[in-house]
């Protein structure tokens, strides 16, 4: 299940690089459509991008729902734990075990009446229709207003993320169990850039006058009238 690891980055990477590009290009029709281009400006009046801000808000829809399952895996949601870090750590524990178990719960509770809402909105008849059975009497569901979509496809974005969501609660009681210990996420770490060791550098160790010198511990075989000249 290696392929879970980095699902959510992903998703999120892909849906906020196409929002980005497509609110991009629709700025930059809007303005061009309006200055009076001979040839260019009836060919961009004759584009229709009224769906990009439709789609823009389905795709930001998705990404906050799979952003959450993000930040359960890497632990950047906020809790309010001042009380719990108060005790022991025996008693700590089960109330981080505990929270979690009921995360895990509320989570798979929202997934189930998401499903049955995308189910009951449309994906029955689409299913139904795929399948080859007999979707008489049957809704086929409401659209939406530009892109003509199933509406349950984008509602699709609730039972997919919320139960991604549940997954990794349900990973981080795990491995709470077994090691103890709760994601830690870096906030100073970067993906992608290698961790810099630090330089130890003594300033004062090249005996020029480019460089600053210490007037009161000068340097080995240097006196300290030639390190004042020196800095002079």
């Amino acid at each position: 299940m290696k392929f879970l690891d980095h699902l959510e980055e992903w998703l999120v990477t892909f849906l906020m690089g196409g929002a980005t590009l497509i609110i991009f290009v629709a700025v930059v029709h809007r303005y061009l459509a309006g200055v009076s281009i001979p040839g260019l400006q009836d060919w961009l009046l004759g584009l229709n991008l009224g769906w990009a801000q439709e789609l823009t808000i389905i795709m930001f829809v998705w990404m906050a729902k799979f952003g959450a399952a993000y930040g359960v895996r890497t632990g950047i949601h906020v809790g309010v734990d001042v009380l719990i870090n108060r005790l022991d750590d025996s008693m700590r524990g089960k109330f981080v075990m505990l929270g979690l178990a009921a995360g895990a719960l509320f989570t798979a509770i929202v997934a189930t009446l998401g499903a049955g809402f995308v189910w009951e909105n449309g994906a029955h008849h689409y299913f139904f229709n795929l399948m080859g059975h007999s979707v008489e009497g049957i809704p086929e569901g409401p659209t939406t207003p530009d892109l003509e979509w199933p509406t349950w496809i984008v509602y699709s974005a609730i039972p997919l993320g919320t139960s991604l969501m549940c997954f990794r609660f349900l990973q981080v009681l795990v491995n709470f169990a077994r090691t103890g210990e709760l994601p830690h996420h870096d906030h100073g770490h970067v993906d992608g850039l290698e961790e810099e060791l630090p330089v130890d550098a003594d300033v004062y160790a090249m005996n020029d006058n480019l460089h600053p010198h210490d007037l009161k511990h000068p340097a080995p075989g240097q006196s300290a009238n030639a390190s004042k000249g020196a800095h002079k």
